[in-house]
């Protein structure tokens, strides 16, 4: 088996991601999202889907332009395996859990350490917006 270079891998979660693999990630954690649902509920599968993994992959992709190339089918995958309405539900409860982190992340004691930086915490508000719009539009596609 040959060596695989630096440029050739990503780093996603931790683990090592081989530059033709990225489309595998994102279709392994959708068919885990759809256990989680059989399992837990809805909830719990909206959670890790969008909540969890589709945040990070989106994350990812900011930095590397070839988890950036999946994003689009990978959204488009959480949109079939959601309603319209369970997206805009789900990702209002979302949206209400980040603005209570980040109030609590703005009264922190003088003694204690921040979360995360301001720039970072903007950052996070914008790709969820980002997502949110994506997840919302009502249809996607290019002009």
């Amino acid at each position: 088996m040959g060596t695989i270079g630096a440029a050739q891998l990503d780093l996603i979660e931790g683990r090592a991601v081989s530059a033709n693999k990225h489309h595998e990630i994102w279709i392994e954690q959708c068919e885990a999202a759809r256990t989680i649902r059989a399992r837990y509920g809805l909830q719990a599968a909206f959670d890790y889907a969008v909540g969890e993994k589709l945040l990070n992959f989106a994350s990812a992709a900011y930095e590397h332009r070839a988890f950036a190339r999946e994003l689009p089918r990978f959204v488009a995958e959480v949109r079939r395996m959601f309603s319209a309405d369970g997206i805009r539900t789900h990702l209002a409860q979302l949206e209400c859990e980040q603005s209570e982190r980040y109030a609590e992340d703005c009264e922190i004691d003088e003694d204690e350490l921040p979360r995360e930086s301001p720039a970072r915490a903007a950052e996070r508000v914008r790709q969820f917006a980002t997502i949110k719009e994506l997840l919302t539009a009502v249809t996607l596609g290019t002009s």
